[in-house]
């Protein structure tokens, strides 16, 4: 099978009668047709076989995985998806990884009303880019996008869903833990099929201060908002959204997992895909309004302060001591 083969097999589709595209696939550039008064929005994430998933994923989940990575992207912005791009190299062209692949790829696009317009394939270590682009309401300077500088002295802080699911999946499939089968399903899933927040994020437009999404960990996503607002953290709950049914379920404790590696989980075990964000304390309802009309949970976990750093406190409100990194390309 060629190149061009494999991308009208298993890429190419026509074009949705409400598509922004005017240019899809099969020329040199894709051209697309904001609407008046709106910018914007694109990001780009790489996944690398063997350092941001399995070589044993399934491909339908992987090819899920890879579009929601960059549509958290977009949710963190507030932004709406309009369409998306993929570079992807390949060490052999196997026709039943690219169905699978494709048809994750295409279920959760779909699900967004949005396109594939565009992007590259080569022969290579496996390796999957993804450009996403969205909009926002704006002109010129002025724009409704969430940002990561917006945060203030006395803004609560949130997290959307759950965290540390992924890791506690991590720590099974590296032989660390054993769970029973529906609760490594459970975390497994959060893995590997993320959940964009893409409602959430456009119904924060106008309510939130400040968001980024979690993809290295709570600690050192959050870290880098704070760092963009000048402002620090103190996080008063940090179990309150953490390990979704496995932190309560019994058999938690019966694998003799202690609060540490929860911590360790929960604040800076990564990929999961969640939104921290700030809203000011007078926005409390509308923070409340938003997560209903986007069907989202969402936790308060602290609040911001003016002086730099991230304090965190147990239940009891006493400080608690650890020494905690997210992941770092570079360096883990």
């Amino acid at each position: 099978m060629g190149e061009f083969e494999l991308i009208e097999r298993y890429f190419k589709r026509p074009a949705r009668n409400d598509s922004r595209t005017v240019l899809g696939l099969g020329d040199d550039c894709a051209l697309l047709a904001p609407a008046p008064g709106m910018q914007l929005a694109i990001s780009s994430d790489m996944l690398v076989e063997g350092r941001h998933f399995l070589s044993t994923v399934d491909p339908a989940r992987l090819g899920h995985k890879a579009l929601a990575v960059n549509l958290s992207d977009l949710a963190a912005c507030g932004a709406r998806p309009l369409a998306f791009t993929l570079a992807l190299a390949l060490p052999r062209a196997d026709a039943t990884w690219l169905s699978g692949f494709s048809a994750g790829l295409f279920a959760l696009a779909d699900s967004h009303q949005i396109e594939l317009v565009g992007g590259d394939t080569t022969q290579g270590p496996l390796n999957i880019c993804i450009t996403v682009l969205g909009e926002v309401p704006g002109t010129g300077t002025q724009h409704q996008a969430l940002l990561r500088g917006g945060a203030h002295a006395g803004d609560d802080i949130y997290v959307s869903g759950n965290l540390g699911d992924a890791r506690l999946a991590l720590a099974v499939f590296r032989g660390n833990l054993s769970l029973t089968t529906a609760l490594f399903e459970l975390a497994r899933t959060r893995m590997e099929q993320p959940t964009p927040r893409v409602a959430l994020g456009l119904a924060l437009r106008g309510v939130a201060s400040a968001a980024i999404d979690v993809s290295d960990g709570l600690l050192g996503d959050l870290g880098h908002l704070l760092r963009a607002s000048q402002v620090g953290a103190v996080i008063e709950t940090p179990l309150a959204s953490g390990l979704l049914a496995a932190a309560a379920h019994p058999d938690w404790a019966a694998q003799g997992i202690g609060t540490p590696a929860q911590l360790d989980y929960v604040l800076a075990g990564g990929d999961d895909y969640e939104l921290v964000f700030t809203a000011p304390a007078a926005a409390a309802a509308a923070v409340q309004q938003a997560a209903l009309v986007s069907a989202t949970p969402v936790t308060r976990i602290g609040r911001v302060r003016a002086a730099a750093g991230i304090q965190l406190l147990d239940a009891q409100g006493h400080e608690l001591q650890c020494n905690l990194a997210s992941f770092d390309h570079f360096k883990s």
